[in-house]
Order: C-alpha cells, then structure tokens, then sequence
C-alpha cells in the first residue's frame, strides 16, 4: 500500500524537538483513500434537476446516492449511513426535488439538530435552483428562532419546503397545526438530518415529537416518507426505526471517494511540581495541549478545525493559540477564529463564511461545526477531549479532506485528565477499530411520555388505539387521575386550561426549569433545569455564559431563579453533595456466585452540603459550606454486589473496602460512554461497604433524568466489556494512587475521599473473573 506523508510530516514538524522517550504520541495509524464507485441517474429524475444538477458541476451519482434516492422515491422510509462528505444530501434532494417539480402542491420538511446546518442546507437547495424558473414556486425557506415573525407568517403559507429544528416543531408548529393544514394535508417527505445526534433525553424527546409530527400529517391527509442521514450511526435502519416508530431500511455501502487520513492520539504529560485535589498529580491541559498545536498547524499553512467540549473552552484555545502566534508569527494572530453556538445568526454565517473562503485559518468550535455544515478545504482536525462517542469523533474528523486536492487530512486526539480519554489513548482499537455506537432512547420513559400524551390530545384527541400503539395506557390513566387529561367516549382530551407545550423543554430537561439571570443588567443568561439546578447554580457557583464569566449570588428554587453577576475569578467551582439511594423495583437481576448484577429501579435523594474552589491549574483552594434542600430522583440504575468474603479473599478488608468501592464507582462512571451514548455528566453513582436494601458491598451507577435515560441499562447488558475497559483504564493509568485520570471525578460529592486506586483495581478484576466463572 502506498501512502503520501502528508498527515505525518505535519505532526513531524510539531513534535520536533520532543524527546522520544517523553513523547506525548501515544498511537498513530494511517487509513487509505479509496476510490469512488458511480451510478445511472434514477429515471424519474426530470430532465430540468438533472440540468440544474449539471450547472452545478455534478454530472454522475455515487452508487449509495442513487440506491437511497430510489429507496425513498418508491415511498420507503430509508436510512442514509454513509461517511462525511458522502453527498447524502444528494441522496434526498433528488426524490424531494423531483417530486415537488412535477407535483404543484406537494411539500416537504427538513429537520436538523442544530440551525447552521439547516440554514447550510438551505444555501446548498438553493444554490441548485436558483434562477430557474421551473423552479420557482418551491420556496424553500428557514423556520427557526433566527426567523424574523413576518418571514414566518409568509413561510407557512408560501415555502413548500420549510428547513427546520425539532425544537421549533414542536413548539411553533404542532402546537399550531391548524395554520398548516395545507402544508401538512401535502407533506410528502420528511429529512431527519444528522440523525445519530438524537440520543438519550434529547433523542427520546424527538421520537415522541415525530410520532406526533406523523400523526397530525396523516390526519391531515398525507403519508409522508421519512429519510434519515447519518454518517455515524450503528444499525441505522433500526435507528432510524426507533425514532419514528415504524420501520426503515438502510443503505449504507459508502461508493464516495476518500483521502488518506492519518489519526494520532495524543496524550499530555503530568506537570511537573503542581498537584490537585488530594495531592493528585495535574496532567497539562487538553485546552492548552490543543491550542499550542492548532498554531503550529496554523504556521506550517494548514488549515484547522479545534473541535472544544464548552464554550468556555473555545474562548480559551483560540485566545490561547492567538497569544502564540502574536510572538512566533505576528502576521497570523488575525487567521485563528472562534465558533460556538450563541452567537448571533449574523456573526455566524460571517465565521462560516471566513472559514469555507480560508479568510481564517485556524478555527476553535464547539460540536456546532460537527455536524454537517459543508466546509470545505481544511487538511486538520484537533479534536480537544474524547467527545463522548465514537459517532462524535468520527463526526469530528470527517471535517478535514473534504474537497481538498487530495482528500488527505490529519485527526488528531488531544486527550483530557479523564479515565475515558486515557483509556482510549492507550487502547486505540476501543476507538478506532470499534463500529460506533448505537443510539440509547427510551421514549416510553413516563416522565418524558406523558408531557408528549397531553401535547398530542390538545393537538387531536387521542384514539384507545394510538393510546395501545404508544404502550401508554398506564401513563395516561395517571394523567386522568391528576385531571390532566379527560376520557370520552370519542377520545381522550387534554383538559381545559391546560396547555402543555411549553412546559417541555426538548434538549433534556425535566422538571421545570430555572432561569439564570445577570442582576446587573436583568438579562437573562440562560436555562438550567430543576433537577440540576443546585449542584450547576447554587450561591457561590461559577457560570459561563458566552465566554463570559458570572458569579451566582442567590438560587431561589420557588420562584425559578438564579441570580447572577459578572466576575472573571481564577477558580472554578464543583459541588460537594451527599447521596441515598434506594432500591424501589428490580427490573432484573442475574448472579454470578458471590456477584450479583441487577437492573433496577432507584429513589436518588442528593443534598448539596457545599462547593470545592479549584484554580485553573487544577490546585484546590478551599471548601465552602452551604445549607441547601434535599432532592429525590426517580430513575433507572445498573447495580452490582459482591459478598465481604469474597472481597477479604482478594486482600479488601473492612479499612479498604469504602475507597476500593468508591474509585470502582468513579472510574466506571468516567468508562461507561464507552458502551453507552452518554456524558459522564448524564449519569453519578453510588457506593457502599453495607446498603441497606442488599445487605452487601453495592455499586450503583444511575441515570440522571427522571424515569432514567436509557445509559444505566446498556451498562447493564454490556456489563462484562464496561468493567473490563474500566479495569484496565484504572490499571494502566501512570499515577501513583489515583489521579483524575483514573479515579478522581470532578463531580464528587466526597471531595474525592476515600480513594484507593490498587482496590479499585483489585475490585474491577474480581467482578470480570466471578463474571466469567459464573456465566
């Protein structure tokens, strides 16, 4: 095989210099081009798009464009997985175009998780049509939050292709249908874009928004055909199956051409003389580790994407490599950018702009840039902190070689002080020889499905049969007894004077939400949902809002309130709360000797009893007391036991057994993405030598929504794989007795203590060999 060097000389260069033996290169591999693989335009295809096509320079379709196109044409609901910069918008144009060009009426919907992709798409529909006058009455138009109210208004009666999110679905246009009966009655195609993107809270809340979405067409007349796209998502016929609650089939053979990529992953070295949280050793920042290689890149003439886990974290890299280049190369600081959502709509189509041109050269960003937004011309991406999925990563790193000369591009994988990030450095086939992931919803959760009922009832009323197909008989018969919703003979109704729309916020929250607002100003800054509101916004709480930095005086839970005001302080805060848990339901339960693995119910009742103060370099400062209410959480967990005989076999005894508990618990939390599409945020933890309800040494590791999310229960049905990459990530770790690497958590309500990291290894070992003794 024959490879070109251009993703290795370029990291040559940034390495120069670098002592072999202190090399922060812990893997690098090279994946081959491959060449494309053509088909014949679908014969439906009118000969005016295949024009349109042509003055747009594309004379040929790629095998997978024309299968799924056909796919959906004959009225087959269709997944579309097929790599980055694949065409899958091809895919579905022909079939939408066509079909709106040769039938007056029809119309078609295009929902996309975030807006720059979908005002993307928009710019790319109309790039094709444009000054063609049989094309003239599509219309195709943007309805989102950055659309001015008459433009909205003039949409709804006019596009017949409307480019939306399913946020505004579900709030500006279900809870409104009746002003879109003539939209809906003609819907012939619905594209659900970037469709990995709907997992966990967010993903099971779409589902439900698109059983609506297809309810209310189909009683308006119409039968929609639904087309998924993804580049990154395991069984996507499934997933795509899922979200919308009938089945799909996939295409997923890639024919598209591909440049050689080259990955390396990167691990930052310990610093030297600065220790954090118990004396714990403090690794270099993947911010800084990020920033110092996006101006080298920036330097040799590559132009780069940094892909950051916050805002905040952009903000600092692209301020960061500026500083760099301001003393290495002046006539560069102006090229490196930054790009993140809360912007306004303007600034970002002008940064989008400054990108695709290469105006700007080096580019920070946020996950707002990874999902499909076509930039074309960049050679490297630097991907700052493993993003929590592989789907992610590959997101991420198919930014780069996209219509380049060559197509070749560099990824590069700067890892966190995180158990998961120094896993995968050192085991890169969990990474890079791994299928990605497959996506966890669980719409029947009745927390997020009964909300979903009543804004379906005061849509339509609800039949006793969508009611069954919905499997929510249960949920409803609750909210009857509440007197949310009324049942007649012709239905089930919402009730009056309950309007339900508004009290969903689809992104994830559950339970009411609390306003932060800055009281110098009285803006508003921003949501955060109940359930999480005391240990995120609490007095004393660090919040960054857009780069800027606010300090929270007062969480008033009653009325809804954190209050606010600006300050840059060089420290950051995380809570320290304390944790029950108790055992409601077992789900089911499997034993393996003196193991027990158990999928369960759980009551989850956190305190907030105070907040760590932590400098930047990662130093505690001090701890602060706070006097805060108790919360209980009902949701789902995974949860294993293991017999104090046992345990005192592998050398725990009574004095070593809380710590070895405790770390198992931390670094299993910090593994479970692994498994499972989630952040460690989405999911805490419990540990005990004696729970109350076993009886026995116990670990939970729990979802943290109401009614759960789904990741508890793929930790469970993957329990063995999870254990064991947590065994060896905790195992091969470099510190001495545990480090945020491996067993720290930076949400721990303990202040980290007790830790010991050779039990937790002991621990972790001991459930994968009783596992498999047993099994």
């Amino acid at each position: 095989m024959q490879y070109s060097t251009f993703g290795t000389d370029l990291l040559a260069r940034s390495l120069a210099g670098t002592d072999p033996d202190e090399s922060p290169l812990t893997h690098l591999s090279v994946i081959p081009s491959r060449p494309a693989s053509f088909a014949e335009w679908p014969e439906w295809v009118p000969t005016a798009l295949l024009d349109a096509y042509a003055d747009n320079g594309i004379e040929r379709v790629w095998t997978h464009q024309a299968r799924a196109a056909d796919e959906a044409f004959r009225g087959n609901h269709v997944a579309i997985c097929t790599g980055t910069a694949s065409g899958k918008s091809l895919s579905y144009q022909m079939p939408i175009l066509s079909t709106l060009l040769n039938e007056k009426n029809s119309t078609a919907l295009y929902l996309a998780p975030t807006k720059a992709l979908g005002a993307d798409q928009i710019r790319a529909v109309s790039s094709i049509i444009a000054g063609r006058p049989e094309f003239g009455h599509l219309q195709p138009c943007a309805y989102d939050g950055d659309t001015d109210p008459e433009i909205r208004q003039w949409a709804r009666v006019h596009s017949r292709w409307i480019f939306t999110n399913p946020d505004m679905l579900h709030i500006g246009i279900l809870s409104h249908h009746a002003r879109w009966r003539q939209f809906f009655r003609h819907l012939r195609f619905i594209v659900v874009d970037e469709c990995h993107h709907y997992r966990g809270v967010f993903g099971s809340h779409t589902a439900l928004v698109m059983r609506r979405l297809l309810r209310i067409a189909r009683a308006a007349g119409a039968n929609p055909t639904v087309i998924g796209a993804s580049a990154t998502v395991a069984q996507p016929a499934e997933a795509l199956g899922r979200l919308i609650g009938e089945p799909a089939v996939a295409v997923t053979e890639d024919s598209s051409p591909r440049g050689e990529r080259t990955v390396a992953l990167w691990e930052p070295d310990f610093l030297p003389a600065v220790t954090g949280e118990n004396g714990a050793p403090v690794r270099r920042s993947a911010g800084a580790e990020s920033a110092r290689l996006l101006a080298d890149f920036v330097v040799e003439g590559a132009r780069t994407l940094c892909f950051a886990r916050s805002r905040r974290g952009v903000e600092l890299t692209a301020l960061s490599a500026r500083n760099l280049l301001s003393q290495s190369a002046p006539e560069l600081e102006s090229r490196i950018g930054a790009y993140r959502a809360g912007y306004l709509a303007d600034d970002r189509r002008k940064l989008e702009k400054a990108i695709s041109d290469g105006e700007l050269l080096g580019v920070a960003t946020t996950n707002a840039l990874e999902l499909g937004v076509d930039i074309s011309g960049l050679d490297a991406v630097i991907v700052s902190g493993y993003p929590g999925t592989v789907a992610s990563f590959w997101q991420q790193a198919g930014r780069a070689g996209r219509q380049r000369e060559s197509g070749d591009s560099l990824v590069v994988l700067v890892a966190r002080d995180d158990p998961l990030d120094t896993f995968l450095v050192h085991h890169p086939d969990s990474l890079l020889g791994k299928p990605v992931e497959a996506t966890v919803t669980d719409p029947a959760n009745p927390y997020i499905l009964g909300p979903h009922l009543l804004c379906a009832a005061a849509e339509k009323p609800l039949s006793d049969t969508e009611i069954d197909a919905w499997d929510a008989r249960p949920v409803a018969e609750d909210l009857a007894t509440e007197g949310l919703l009324r049942r007649r003979k012709s239905g089930w109704y919402v009730a009056a004077g309950v309007e339900p729309h508004a009290e969903i916020d689809i992104r994830g929250g559950i339970g009411g939400q609390v306003l932060i607002v800055d009281t110098t100003t009285s803006q508003v800054l921003g949501t955060v949902d109940t359930g999480r509101a005391m240990s995120t916004v609490h007095p004393g709480a660090v919040h960054i809002h857009q780069g800027e930095t606010y300090l929270v005086d007062e969480l008033d839970l009653d009325d809804g309130l954190a209050l606010a005001h600006p300050e840059d302080p060089d420290w950051t805060t995380s809570a320290r709360e304390t944790t029950d848990i108790s055992i409601t339901s077992v789900i089911e339960s499997r034993e393996f000797g003196p193991l027990t693995v158990a999928f369960v119910e759980v009551d989850v009742t956190h305190q907030v009893v105070g907040y760590l103060r932590t400098l930047r370099t990662g130093e505690v400062l001090d701890a602060v007391e706070l006097d805060m209410p108790e919360q209980t959480l009902h949701t789902r967990a995974v949860m294993y036991t293991l017999t104090p005989e046992v345990l005192a076999e592998a050398g725990i005894d009574d004095t070593r057994l809380p710590g070895s508990l405790h770390a198992a618990e931390h670094a299993a939390i910090g593994l479970l993405p692994l498994v499972a599409t989630c952040d460690r945020w989405d999911i805490g933890g419990v540990s005990t030598d004696l729970h109350p309800d076993t009886g026995l040494p116990t670990v939970f590791v729990y979802d943290g929504y109401m009614g759960g999310a789904g990741f508890a229960e793929r930790g469970h049905s993957a329990f063995l794989t999870w254990i064991n990459a947590t065994r060896d990530a905790v195992a091969s770790c470099g510190c001495e007795s545990g480090c945020p690497s491996c067993v720290q958590s930076p949400k721990c309500g303990n202040g980290n203590d007790p830790l010991d990291k050779d039990g937790a290894v002991t621990v972790l070992e001991l459930l994968s060999r009783q596992y498999l003794a047993h099994a």
